[in-house]
């Protein structure tokens, strides 16, 4: 019962109200039907009038009945609190033709849906916080109280260590030969053998890789961008994390040397070697098995 205070509506007068409701519908229903149904057979003409109207009046006295009940319980029910959960937008509750226009119920859906998608980001924000980039926890004890050191920006980075990070690479991966050019400023253009398979030419900004073209060994590099290209343009887009750019580039040259065997391993899901003349073009991001273009969906 308090809580039938708090919100000033009296719920045993509300549900004897919808009773009500209940009532004065079938009431009204049986008004209809007895208007639908007409006279009923009787021998004379008389008497089917007769019966008609007596009928007609009891349903008529019942709805009448049914109604003054309605308004004698609603004067009962009492008034709901006037603080709608979205304000002013409460009131298209009460639109008669809410089911042609049904906004206060989207509304509500979007306004739980806002209320989720602001928790959940919440959490998000919480979690990739704690996920600060630091060498070590020790650091969290007596040097805390410095402040971090900045690194540097990818596009800002300085000539010499990006020929560090490559030249590092190139030392991790010997049967791949990379060579470093600098045909314009600061900008560093990366021409990558895979043994006799395939070359690959990658323009980078600073440590950031704009675009990579791949050929086979021996073709034009102006021909035509194929498969394989069209695979490294969506692993640069995979491999993203701006605060570890030598990360992202080791990453990528990691995937880009899973070529090594690209004539020599077969499909991971069909098991062949080529379909429709060609081999898996396709590598997994995360374990760099090889796939046919169609097999990998």
């Amino acid at each position: 019962m308090a809580d039938a205070m708090n919100i000033g509506v009296n719920l045993e007068a509300f549900s004897q109200a919808i009773n009500a409701i209940q009532a004065l519908r079938s009431s009204v229903t049986r008004v209809f039907d007895s208007l639908k149904d007409g006279m009923k057979n009787k021998e004379t003409l008389e008497g089917r009038e007769k019966v008609f109207i007596t009928e007609f009046q009891d349903n008529l006295q019942s709805v009448n009945r049914d109604l003054n009940e309605l308004e004698r319980l609603s004067t009962l029910v009492g008034r709901p609190s006037e603080s709608h959960p979205l304000h002013n937008s409460g009131l298209l509750s009460l639109d008669p033709v809410q089911d042609k226009t049904p906004l206060y119920s989207q509304l509500l859906q979007a306004y739980k849906w806002s209320n989720k998608l602001q928790y959940h980001a919440g959490l998000a924000s919480s979690l990739l916080n704690q996920q600060s980039l630091k060498r070590s926890a020790n650091q969290m004890g007596a040097s805390a109280k410095r402040r971090p050191k900045v690194q540097p920006s990818t596009l800002v980075l300085p000539p010499q260590y990006v020929d560090d990070v490559i030249s590092r690479i190139g030392r991790m991966f010997p049967d791949m030969s990379i060579e470093l050019f600098r045909p314009n400023g600061t900008s560093a253009v990366l021409l990558v053998t895979l043994g006799k398979v395939l070359k690959a030419i990658v323009v980078m900004r600073s440590l950031f890789i704009d675009r990579t073209i791949v050929r086979g060994f021996s073709e034009n590099v102006y021909s035509e961008d194929g498969k394989v290209t069209d695979h490294a343009t969506t692993a640069l887009l995979h491999y993203q994390l701006p605060q570890m750019p030598d990360v992202v580039v080791r990453s990528f040259m990691t995937w880009l040397r899973s070529y090594i065997k690209l004539f020599q391993t077969p499909c991971q899901r069909c098991g062949k070697f080529l379909q429709e003349g060609l081999p898996p073009t396709w590598r997994d991001f995360r374990t760099l098995e090889a796939f046919h273009d169609t097999c990998r969906q």
